[in-house]
């Protein structure tokens, strides 16, 4: 233990008061010494019985915390898929509002189409004809869809009127357009209604000779039995009843 004399800075402390601080072999202050507390058995029982239940209330209190996370957690996840449900729905009932006021103007559409169709060097029914095409395609890019002759017929997007045989063509193979389908975005607005072609039914085939000669033997054969048994039968007869 060595005295350290220590200047106070504090104005009431004289200047000349000596702290004693005790120093170790390389001149540092020492720690203060712990001191250890003792305890009977019993106070530790005690202390270990209290340590178990707060531990098994802080288990608890974990636990529960646990749940009411999973139960946020799905709370959470249900309500964006909600949210999911509810964007899907409006968009898809905002393309069934737009289909159901565009298959009203198709009729117009098929008026202008045979107009332009009947009369190509007329500008005036060409530039109407054009700029209803540009109205339409505002609404989810609504255009006539893309049939040609001689293309396979696909049930996803025509309709089959009837069906003409063809022996040069494909089964079911598109063979005239009767009324042009239309295309709402990925959707079918109207289907193509066209007439398809379908192959001939094979001629029957004919019996073979063999069999016609067998048909003729067993002809023959039920001839010749009926003629026995009608003979038999007149035998059988009285001579009375016979001529």
């Amino acid at each position: 233990m060595t005295k350290k004399k220590e200047e106070s800075k504090n104005p009431g402390t004289a200047p000349d008061d000596e702290v004693i601080i005790d120093l170790d072999e390389n001149g540092e202050e020492e720690e203060e010494p712990l001191l250890i507390e003792y305890f009977s058995k019993d106070e530790l029982v005690e202390k270990i019985k209290e340590l178990e239940k707060k531990q098994e209330e802080d288990k608890k209190k974990i636990e529960e915390f646990q749940g009411w996370q999973k139960k946020y957690m799905l709370l959470q996840a249900e309500f964006e898929n909600a949210q999911k449900r509810w964007s899907k729905e409006r968009h898809n009932l905002r393309i069934e509002y737009t289909a159901s006021v565009l298959k009203k103007f198709l009729p117009l559409y098929d008026s202008y189409k045979k107009a332009v169709d009947t009369n190509p060097e007329d500008e005036s029914i060409a530039q109407f004809y054009n700029q209803f095409l540009n109205i339409f395609k505002i609404f989810e890019g609504a255009e006539p869809m893309k049939v040609n002759i001689n293309d396979p017929f696909d049930y996803h997007y025509h309709e089959a009127l009837n069906s003409i045989e063809r022996d040069d063509l494909p089964n079911n193979t598109i063979i005239d357009i009767i009324q042009e389908g239309w295309m709402l975005g990925k959707q079918v607005l109207r289907y193509a209604k066209v007439i398809t072609s379908r192959k001939a039914k094979p001629p029957e085939p004919e019996p073979e000779p063999e069999l016609k000669e067998e048909k003729k033997d067993k002809d023959s054969e039920t001839s010749e039995e009926e003629n026995s048994e009608i003979n038999n039968s007149e035998n059988d007869k009285p001579e009375e009843y016979i001529s």
